[in-house]
């Protein structure tokens, strides 16, 4: 019978555990990053302005600020999702050209890049 109990606690703790390091998984990545430039209509509805902090991603909720660091100089900007996309395999997010400008890879066009969810 304490075997049972034993292993039960077990069980959950470790399951417990796995829902934490998905959460935490979903919380930051890396990929490609692209900007965008083009005055549209974004997803959410708003009009695009490409002075603004924002960026487009897949499947972030949208008003959801995400921290972005460009990897190759380690400049960091903090952009608001308001836009679906990109729809480019190996790219996790496009940003606006003010954005990629502060990140310094408006040359280039893209770059690798870590995402963090902000809280």
């Amino acid at each position: 019978m304490k075997i049972r109990v034993v292993l039960s606690c077990f069980a959950l703790s470790f399951s417990a555990g796995m829902a934490v390091s998905n959460t935490a998984k979903a919380d930051t990545s890396t990929g490609i990053a692209s900007y965008y430039w083009q005055g549209r209509s974004t997803a959410s509805g708003e009009r695009f302005n490409p002075s603004a902090m924002t960026a487009a991603h897949r499947s972030l909720p949208f008003g959801t600020k995400v921290r972005v660091t460009n990897l190759r100089n380690g400049r960091t900007v903090v952009v608001r999702i308001n836009d679906r996309g990109p729809f480019i395999r190996g790219r996790v997010i496009d940003v606006s050209r003010a954005a990629a400008s502060e990140l310094g890879f408006t040359g280039s066009g893209v770059t690798r890049v870590a995402l963090a969810v902000m809280d």
